[in-house]
């Protein structure tokens, strides 16, 4: 990689003994004549502002070029398409100021909810639903698509003066630019509503950078801390911030110039005779500024943007903890009384997964006692509201104090650690209650129901006691160690009877618990789950004099250190499967696409050039055949690196191919869903490669005889350029969403594993002309339902009609082996791994139209599996299924708005007027 340099900075002259190289577009160092300095042999001034008016030209004439090709029917199609759903969505949240959470920074997303607002985009369009029609709500999404596109193009000037400033001619730089332009892969996403386009490019202007900078650092001391040195330093340190803040993918481009500044500062290191103790502090404080104080302030800015656009609940909330939901619009609550005391109106609210308040209301669970349902919910509500009472009535002069005021008067009794206490429902006037009865979802036999039992009058009885147990390393203070005080106490609340403590995770109940959180009560599951503690405090001997608490503020800090934590923890827990998820080792030959949209008879499908793609993995390739001999040949005592020629080659084009491997090796480490859309930052560091090599081969490296012969490298660009253009158009209608036919598809369907279904093409492109576009959503392949006794599937198929002929419904049942890269496999393998793998089930449903002469027409949504199921990256997690591992339940809120929970309920309660109650109901009875 980097080695000392010994040549003189000033020194002109060639020697063609010494290994000089020809000079690019600046002067060059000879390897003759030897000094003591840091600078390094064979090193020309590549400044790319001192370029020649003809690569200006050429270079204005390549971008309009990608702007052509990125902008072209750009408003097609006029759905929406694969995560627009997502990334449009959280546009309409910023607009509304509404909080959300996302497992991507907000760099881009802001960026996209600009171009909406520029526009006139007022936030009403929801991007709910794969293939809603922007059109008719007048939705500015052509503006919105216009922002990744643009850096699209910018991604082009971009590459082409990088590979200027690491030294290649102007026609391997254009070669760059042009393998840029035809990349289906890049095309595709930077016409979308989506955050790849604004990755990539961030991530190529920190490349441009380094690789300036990097160029300045090699000419030697004569160019340290000058102006330019410092412009495209600080200009890293920006590139940097803006590539982390729109995915956490930037972290790796981080650690590549992490990396390549220590080796410039081991290098600076090894040269006392010029740099001295405080110049090497100097050298470094100056990286540690750009590369470290910039990007963590452009970081922490734009977080503190996003705070500032989202003011108001919304449904990321539930994600993040009491503290941080109090700084919301309408989530903040008035100071409460500090100390709890026996007959405190109290809600009680969860302390580990966020999910909300202790809850009943009036409907009851369909299996175990029938009782009433008790639950968590998110949202404050007067169903949350509960009274503290003790396990008997106080005495009074006559007697015990009956009623629900009885704690009124007097002296207040604190509630202490261990005190028993019956917790009272107000609304519907029934005690929190637990018995020997296993819970209706969560079955295990460590957990018992907790239910709401009794009526109006009712006593009750000892399955309603439960004792407080202080759980004194969180509780905050001394005093909130001994007795209760609101919010600073955190306890456990445990069955007297049965020995369980009161417990929520993260599991949700069916329907008729309107989804939300189940409760229940626990013997043995995980401490964390069954702490809990009180936020709303009320009583009347606890006036305006009384002490009082709220939550405190987390301050900006505190709120960005949260979220970035629950950031990681939700990223982190996306290991479920995905339809079109794969695996890093089929990325460099690109094995399998994703399915982005389909309808009318059109379909976008995620596919990269194979052309582009294959050939840069070859890069790759070759260089680490060329670092392997290398070091072989070092060992045996080989002087190859006495060659100007060679080591540059080693450290020009390392640079570029370690840059490759930290963007691509990491994803080996994570066991989250992946994409192949992972791999783009890496497959432009390929290009990269590629075009270096290329350049080395054909203009540097005299040995091979092609340095003396330019004709031969410029027809060897425009030789490949060529493939590469009629390439990307056999598979523009893929990417650009066009007409095509079924033969053009299945011509160049090179590989098994692409897995777009060409059958939803028409034969001819004449029959488009038969079928009238649609105008609403997108018709939808319907969602198989499980598999009956017998394992055979339900007979609902949704197909669309082809207009041309009466079709006939048909169901034709195949059942596919695939491995984990989708790859199918034949009964000879699938015999061969019985016992040795485990097989997991996943039903699919397809569309096909059959006319009357049993001849299949496509028609209906594209694809087999007609759209792209959601993505990972910014969905939910699903639910935890009943016999899953219990764990803490952070990942996700309960429930996402309190409208749709309120209306749930109330839509049952108006049901169930007329419906028989339970017969364990006996508020209803004795009424």
């Amino acid at each position: 990689m980097a080695q000392k340099a010994t040549s003189s900075p000033q020194a002109t002259s060639k020697d063609s003994d010494a290994g000089t190289t020809r000079i690019p577009n600046g002067t060059v160092k000879s390897g003759k004549s030897r000094v003591k300095d840091y600078s390094s042999d064979g090193v020309t001034d590549n400044d790319v502002f001192m370029l020649p008016g003809s690569d200006f030209q050429l270079l204005g004439l390549l971008t309009a070029i990608a702007a052509l090709v990125r902008l072209f029917r750009i408003y097609q199609p006029s759905s929406v398409v694969f995560d627009e759903v997502h990334f449009g969505g959280f546009a309409s949240k910023y607009i509304k100021g509404k909080f959300f959470m996302d497992v991507h920074p907000p760099l881009a997303k802001l960026l996209l909810t600009l171009a909406g607002w520029l526009a006139g985009f007022d936030g009403n369009f929801d991007f709910k639903d794969i293939g809603k029609d922007y059109v008719e709500p007048g939705v500015p999404y052509v503006a919105m698509r216009l922002l990744p596109a643009l850096m699209g193009v910018m991604t082009v000037p971009t590459i082409f003066l990088t590979l200027k400033a690491t030294g290649c001619r102007t026609m391997t730089a254009a070669m760059g630019a042009g393998l840029i332009i035809f990349e289906n892969g890049l095309l595709t996403q930077s016409r979308l509503i989506l955050l790849d386009s604004p990755l990539i490019i961030f991530t190529a202007f920190t490349a441009l950078a380094w690789t300036c900078f990097t160029n300045q650092h090699e000419q030697g001391p004569s160019k340290a801390f000058d102006v330019s040195w410092w412009f495209w330093l600080a200009a890293t340190g920006l590139g940097l911030g803006a590539t982390v803040s729109v995915k956490w993918v930037g972290l790796f481009t981080i650690a590549w110039v992490g990396s390549l500044t220590m080796v410039q500062l081991w290098v600076l290191l090894g040269d006392p005779a010029t740099v001295t103790a405080r110049l090497w502090f100097k050298h470094f404080l100056a990286r540690l500024f750009c590369l470290v104080v910039i990007p963590l302030t452009f970081y922490l800015g734009l977080f503190a943007i996003h705070f500032l656009c989202l003011v108001n609940p919304g449904d990321g909330d539930g994600f993040m903890s009491s503290e941080f939901q109090a700084t919301l619009n309408s989530k903040a609550m008035q100071d409460v009384p500090a100390d709890v005391v026996l007959g405190s109106r109290v809600s009680i609210r969860h302390h580990n997964t966020h999910g909300g308040y202790l809850h009943s209301h009036n409907h009851m669970y369909p299996t175990g006692s029938k009782q009433q349902q008790i639950t968590l919910y998110p949202h404050k509500d007067e169903n949350n509201m509960w009274l503290l009472e003790n396990q008997t009535q106080p005495e009074g002069a006559d007697g015990p104090i009956a009623g629900l005021n009885a704690w009124d008067s007097g002296e207040p009794i604190p509630i202490r650690d261990g005190t028993v206490l019956r917790l009272y429902h107000f609304v519907t006037d029934r005690r929190l209650h637990s018995h020997d009865v296993r819970p209706p979802v969560s079955e295990a036999d460590w957990q018992n129901e907790v239910s709401a039992y009794g009526y109006e009058g009712f006593e009750g009885d000892a399955n309603d006691f439960f004792r407080v147990d202080i759980v004194k390393s969180l509780s905050d203070g001394a005093a909130a160690k001994e007795r209760v005080r609101t919010i600073e106490t955190k306890f456990r609340l445990v069955h007297i009877m049965t020995g369980c403590a009161l417990f929520s995770h993260k599991v949700k109940l069916p329907d008729w618990g309107f989804d939300q959180q189940e409760v229940t009560c626990a013997k043995q599951g995980t401490r964390p789950n069954s702490i809990w503690y009180i936020e709303q405090n009320e009583h009347p001997l606890l006036g305006v004099d009384s002490e009082k608490v709220n939550y405190k503020n987390p301050g900006f800090l505190g709120k960005f250190w949260e979220l970035q934590k629950v950031m990681w923890t939700t990223n982190a827990g996306l290991v479920e499967s995905h339809a079109w998820d794969s695996r890093p080792p089929s990325w460099p030959v690109l094995r399998r696409g994703i399915n982005f949209w389909g309808k009318d008879r059109r379909q976008i499908y995620l596919i990269g050039n194979p052309v582009i793609w294959w050939s840069s993995t070859a890069a790759i390739a070759i260089y680490f055949v060329f670092k392997a001999l290398s070091v072989l040949r070092w060992q045996r005592g080989f002087r190859d690196y006495e060659n100007v020629d060679f080591k540059r080659f080693d450290y020009e084009i390392g640079t570029s191919v370690l840059g490759w491997a930290f963007h691509y090796f990491p994803f080996f480490l994570m066991q989250r869903q992946l994409f192949l859309h992972h791999y783009f930052p890496a497959l432009y560091f390929a290009i990269i490669t590629w075009c270096q090599i290329y350049d080395f081969a054909t203009n540097r490296i005299s040995a091979l005889g092609l340095r003396d012969r330019p004709a031969v490298g410029r027809s060897g660009i425009a030789a490949l350029l060529a493939v590469s253009i009629v390439v990307f158009t056999l598979y523009a209608p893929l990417s650009y969403g066009n007409r095509w036919t079924q033969g053009a598809c299945n011509k160049v369907k090179i590989l098994d594993t692409w897995d777009f279904d060409c059958s939803v093409f028409p034969n001819e492109l004449s029959q488009y002309a038969l079928s009238s576009p649609s105008t609403g959503n997108a018709e939808q392949t319907a969602a198989p339902k499980s598999p009956d006794a017998n394992g055979k599937k339900s007979q609902d198929v949704n197909v669309t009609p082809h207009p041309a002929a009466e079709p006939s419904v048909s169901r034709v049942e195949k059942v596919e082996y695939r491995d984990q890269e989708g790859n199918i496999l034949n009964e000879e393998q699938v015999k061969s791994l019985e016992g040795k793998v485990s097989f997991e089930t996943r039903y699919e449903t397809r569309t096909r139209v059959i006319d009357t002469d049993g001849n299949e027409v496509a028609d209906g949504p594209a694809g087999a599996e007609g759209f792209a199921p959601p993505h990972p990256d910014v969905d939910r997690l699903p639910e935890t299924a009943p016999d899953q591992p219990e764990d803490d339940g952070r990942e996700r809120p309960a429930t996402a708005s309190p409208e749709k929970d309120i209306g749930k309920e109330r839509s049952a309660e108006k049901i169930d007027e007329g419906r028989p109650r339970p017969a364990s109901e006996p508020k209803e009875a004795t009424r």
